[in-house]
């Protein structure tokens, strides 16, 4: 909660309290998936787990799945347990991300990573369980109870996590280290690393919901637009940012001199063109009309947060 209360001049109450809901919301959910280490030989996993999952963070690819599914009128069980297992996924990737063997970062959250927290290969095992536990999730009944859609859920989320989306980003990110990449590797790049889950937050509402192709169509093209919107921002607070607002080591990729939109585009260019994109992510959601005034929103507010 604490990353919100700095933002929240640059949030509206609507969108303030959905953010804070979410919060709420998914972390009940997480606190009973993810049981309470007791003193057995799962202790210290469980409590890495734990770790990395209920301290702090916006949890903004759960927001999208509730906000995509209250567009459908989807059970708010099926959606927060949906939400839940994206958020297990994303914490996954957040603890391998700061390992050494990749970014080698030692902050995220405002708090220790969790290898420096715990140790290296408590890190490793407590995302690859994290990771598996996400696939759980979506195939128990009672996400949702037609088995073709939990079936769909999985296929999704494993395309947009695997070596075609945020695997396969990260994969390439390793690579722009070398600082040669151009502005159309580095869209590539962000559309498989930070894109592909954004676009599966947002559909999973469409899925749960059984919605027509023509409005899933219309999510993924707002999400993919918001996923590369959020990632410049990303680069911005890289170069901008203060550890006290990010929650995490700031000018990490221009110290490696590392490829990014900043890089490659300058500050002032980066910054109109994540404004564009938040726009053109907006100009998606007409078809839902004043229904998706909340998306609309969060696409704004994306590009101007502080952490």
């Amino acid at each position: 909660m604490g990353q919100l209360r700095v933002e929240n001049d640059r949030l509206g109450p609507e969108l303030s309290e959905a953010l804070a809901q979410t919060i709420r919301c998914v972390d009940e959910v997480l606190d009973l998936l993810i049981p309470k280490p007791r003193e057995d030989a799962k202790t210290k996993l469980l409590a890495a787990m734990r770790y990395s999952s209920l301290n702090g963070g916006k949890k903004l690819r759960p927001f999208f799945v509730l906000a995509c599914s209250e567009l459908f009128s989807v059970s708010q069980t099926c959606a927060i347990r949906t939400a839940a297992a994206v958020e297990m996924l994303h914490c996954y990737s957040l603890i391998h991300d700061d390992l050494p063997a990749m970014d080698d970062s030692a902050l995220r959250r405002g708090l220790e990573s969790c290898h420096i927290h715990f140790d290296e290969a408590t890190a490793i095992l407590a995302g690859d369980a994290l990771l598996t536990m996400a696939f759980g999730v979506l195939a128990d009944e009672q996400t949702h109870s037609d088995a073709k859609v939990r079936c769909e859920l999985i296929a999704g989320l494993s395309k947009a996590a695997g070596p075609w989306g945020m695997v396969g980003g990260q994969a390439l990110d390793m690579i722009a280290k070398s600082g040669e990449f151009d502005i159309g590797e580095v869209t590539r790049l962000q559309r498989l690393k930070t894109g592909e889950i954004f676009a599966f937050s947002c559909e999973a509402g469409a899925i749960l919901g059984k919605a027509p192709a023509a409005k899933r169509h219309a999510l993924h093209a707002y999400a993919q637009n918001l996923g590369l919107a959020f990632q410049i921002t990303d680069d911005l607070l890289d170069v901008e940012g203060q550890e006290c607002e990010t929650g995490k080591m700031v000018r990490r990729d221009v110290d490696a001199g590392k490829a990014t939109f900043v890089s490659i585009l300058g500050l002032d260019r980066a910054r109109h063109q994540a404004h564009l994109l938040a726009e053109q992510a907006i100009q998606h959601l007409e078809i839902f009309g004043p229904q998706a005034d909340l998306l609309k929103q969060a696409a704004r507010y994306i590009v101007e947060r502080r952490s």
